[in-house]
């Protein structure tokens, strides 16, 4: 198509360039001598300016690839959440809510805009490591012995070695391995202490806490918001991270029920 040149020639035949779109991704283009109706010499800044488009156009493929790459792997993530939801019940719309909190309390707590990505994924999947966890042990009713414990306490590790292979989700897979880690250093896996756990990992196990305690389960009625948050402070320097029990609970009750709203579930509802 033709297109002006710039810093070219008054001379009327010498005003347009016409751009022929050899391949998509790389357009070639000479001068034409629109009175004469043939080519005319190149000038050299109009060698330079040419020779820019190569550059430009491997740009925009690089930033379209980039953007595909992006929504293939949102679309992996969907997919992945969706397939612990068939393989523990509601696990997945439990990890939705806690996608939309942690968000809020990384907000809260001045986390940089480019942290919320790797933590909404980490809340998203931080459970897909128990899709290696024997289903005897996944959905036993009653209390796990000592090896049944062990053999789910793996589960974060396996949510690491998966989400690791991912280009993109390294700090996403950091927060999942250590989201079972205490804040005195008692937990697990890495038995990691106060500010060497990840900050992803350490909201993460607020708000994981939290939506168990308030959901039901078929062996137990799931407690009241109050008495959450006041399990919450008890064991907060202990298990939790008081600055983040902090935030989470300067939440308004009515923003929780209004995640519980937008993902379809109520505080009340059987998981």
């Amino acid at each position: 198509m033709p297109c002006p040149m710039p810093n070219t020639s008054p001379r009327p035949s010498w005003d347009m360039a016409a751009s022929i779109p050899i391949r998509r991704y790389g357009p070639s283009a000479l001068i034409w001598d629109s009175t004469r109706r043939r080519r005319c010499p190149v000038a050299s800044f109009a060698d330079e300016y040419l020779a820019r488009a190569p550059a430009v156009a491997t740009n925009l493929r690089v930033k379209e690839l980039e953007e595909q790459q992006h929504t293939l792997l949102r679309s992996v993530i969907c997919a992945f959440n969706q397939l612990l939801d068939l393989r523990d019940l509601n696990t997945g719309v439990h990890s939705t809510r806690l996608a939309e909190w942690v968000v809020r309390v990384g907000r809260q707590m001045g986390l940089a805009e480019a942290d919320f990505y790797p933590l909404e994924v980490a809340a998203l999947l931080h459970d897909i490591g128990k899709i290696g966890v024997p289903d005897s042990i996944l959905r036993k009713d009653g209390k796990l012995t000592d090896e049944e414990r062990a053999k789910m306490n793996k589960h974060p590790e396996y949510s690491w070695s998966i989400l690791r292979l991912f280009a993109g989700l390294e700090k996403a897979s950091l927060y999942a391995l250590h989201h079972h880690e205490n804040y005195d250093g008692t937990g697990y896996p890495g038995g990691l202490k106060g500010n060497e756990i990840p900050i992803g990992s350490r909201i993460v196990s607020v708000i994981d806490a939290y939506d168990a305690m308030i959901s039901n389960r078929c062996y137990r009625r799931g407690l009241p918001h109050e008495e959450a948050v006041r399990r919450l402070l008890a064991s907060s320097g202990t298990q939790f991270d008081p600055a983040v029990v902090q935030s989470f609970i300067g939440i308004a009750k009515e923003e929780v029920e209004e995640v519980f709203a937008a993902t379809g579930t109520s505080p009340s509802a059987t998981i």
